[in-house]
């Protein structure tokens, strides 16, 4: 009876550990969708690199994540949606082509990119579970995200949608 007794315990804390965010980790909640991650990581380690980036834009004058309304006004239901497309945007187009000839960037670069690779793998499954509906409004956002990025070449735009990326985090803390 005892024994029994400790192993439902044990078992219970389990499964309650299982379910608590890790330290550091927020819950975010993208429509119906919900996703754990550490954002703080994500842009301590933006924020060691974002002046070298930065540095890094020769163009000024046009932004990729900041054009009037691309992230702004987006409705709850539609947050999962984008953010699902603004990570596979990052992982697929961005991190691919932002390589410097400096090791530590390129560093910070690539555990970005890890921390990426693994929130878009929890919004793939809420999307292939058809929770995340894309209306037409979060479907020209994100065209025109795509439109701005392909005004630059390939290494500008990556090298421009990086040091936005700021952008991307206050936008998904603000709207979850």
């Amino acid at each position: 009876m005892k024994g029994s007794l400790l192993f439902l315990c044990l078992f219970s804390m389990l499964c309650c550990l299982n379910w608590m965010p890790t330290a550091g980790n927020k819950i975010f909640h993208f429509g119906p969708c919900r996703v754990s991650m550490s954002v703080t990581e994500i842009r301590s380690g933006f924020n060691a690199i974002k002046a070298n980036i930065q540095a890094r834009d020769p163009i000024r004058t046009l932004s990729i994540l900041s054009y009037p309304h691309s992230l702004h006004k987006v409705k709850s239901s539609d947050s999962c949606c984008i953010t699902h497309h603004l990570f596979n945007f990052y992982v697929d187009k961005v991190f691919k082509h932002c390589k410097t000839e400096d090791s530590y960037v390129n560093r910070k670069i690539s555990s970005i990119a890890n921390s990426f690779l693994s929130m878009r793998r929890k919004l793939v499954q809420c999307h292939e579970q058809n929770q995340c509906l894309c209306g037409q409004e979060s479907t020209e956002k994100l065209n025109q995200i795509l439109v701005n990025y392909k005004a630059l070449n390939v290494t500008s735009a990556a090298i421009k949608s990086l040091g936005e990326l700021d952008i991307l985090l206050d936008w998904m803390e603000k709207s979850c």
